[in-house]
């Protein structure tokens, strides 16, 4: 087997050194459970935010925890390649299976790749991603949006969301570059992310309205499906509504909290547009929620002055890692955000249904 390379940790000069950001990927190790599960605060563990925490991990050279959290996704992959939504000490309390969860797992093993150069590992992966991928694609409607859950009965959902398919459509490029660097090509899942960010770049209306959480404001940029002028004049249009100058970004744009995560995703958003000058002062404002163990806060309340969950986030602190990577151009994935690669669909006469068009149900 290829040992895994060493990965030069990341640094970002005057906000945060290297040894600070090992000590964060610490702090996340710290939480992991024996099975290998990264859980919420709460205890659960979900397979995206799972594996956001085993990409930081990777970033910072725990090369051991990582691994073993790889082994927690292939022991509780369902047959139909989905994980439970909760999982709470290895058993599912949640039983639907979201398709963002499925998909990101390619994002995963595409980033482990990328730093490590492990191929063998990689290639033991892959059918984990396959039949994930696939689960994904079968949620696809007719006009290219992707509902966002198979409920336990096997029920397709009623609507889809423009986060979950934002995320969804970097898991389909990440795995297709991973398809064709193991020598096996999938087309359809390049099709399928194709036909998905032509909806989320022209179709609005595909998606249940969640506006009022930043996340539908900037993964379009994030996920890649919305680039360049687009990408740029779509962050400025809501730019007051969601960023705190000095604080962060807004979780939702009616209430006074500004949360890590989020603030992280837009650095990395902004990093994909070119926009380093925003990037660096987001990634140095929110740094007000790190801990003096490394980890970090979930949120601060500004109205109340108190921070808000009262928890610190494996998932948070990983944002900030893959930020700070970002940042850095430190590791060979330090672009996996950046460098999605998209195809051009016409957007006009495209024969995608028309806005208020239901598609039919899945079956």
């Amino acid at each position: 087997m290829t040992a895994p390379a060493s990965p030069r940790v990341p640094a970002v000069p005057g906000v945060l050194d290297a040894a600070q950001v090992v000590q964060t990927a610490e702090s996340i190790a710290a939480m992991q459970e024996q099975d290998g599960g990264i859980p919420w605060p709460d205890g659960h563990v979900d397979a995206w935010n799972h594996v956001e925490c085993l990409m930081a991990l990777t970033v910072a050279g725990l090369t051991e925890p990582a691994r073993k959290g790889y082994e927690w996704l292939v022991r509780h992959q369902r047959e139909d390649g989905s994980w439970p939504m909760k999982l709470v000490r290895g058993e599912a309390v949640e039983h639907g299976g979201e398709s963002n969860h499925a998909a990101y797992v390619a994002v995963g093993v595409w980033h482990e790749l990328l730093v490590t150069g492990d191929e063998d590992f990689a290639r033991a992966m892959w059918p984990v991603v396959t039949r994930a991928l696939d689960f994904v694609v079968d949620l696809q409607t007719p006009r290219g949006e992707i509902v966002w859950e198979r409920t336990a009965s096997g029920r397709p959902a009623d609507y889809a969301l423009l986060t979950g398919c934002s995320s969804i459509h970097q898991g389909l490029r990440c795995g297709a570059a991973l398809a064709e660097r193991l020598g096996d090509p999938r087309p359809d899942w390049e099709l399928a992310a194709d036909r998905l960010g032509h909806v989320i770049a022209t179709h609005p209306e595909a998606f249940a309205d969640k506006s009022r959480f930043s996340m539908d404001w900037y993964y379009p940029v994030l996920g890649g499906a919305v680039r360049g002028a687009e990408g740029m004049a779509r962050l400025e249009r809501d730019w007051d509504v969601f960023v705190v100058p000095g604080l962060g970004v807004r979780c939702v744009s009616d209430q006074p909290w500004v949360t890590g995560a989020e603030s992280c995703e837009l650095v990395l958003a902004l990093d994909a547009l070119g926009d380093r000058t925003r990037a660096l002062r987001v990634f140095a404002d929110m740094q007000h929620l790190r801990h003096e163990d490394g980890s970090y806060w979930t949120g601060w309340q500004f109205a109340n002055r108190a921070h808000f969950p009262h928890e610190r986030s494996a998932y948070t602190a990983a944002a900030v890692i893959l930020a700070a990577d970002a940042l850095a151009n430190a590791t060979p994935a330090a672009g996996i955000f950046r460098d999605i690669p998209t195809r051009a669909l016409p957007t006009t006469s495209c024969g995608c249904e028309p806005a208020g068009h239901q598609p039919a149900r899945l079956s």
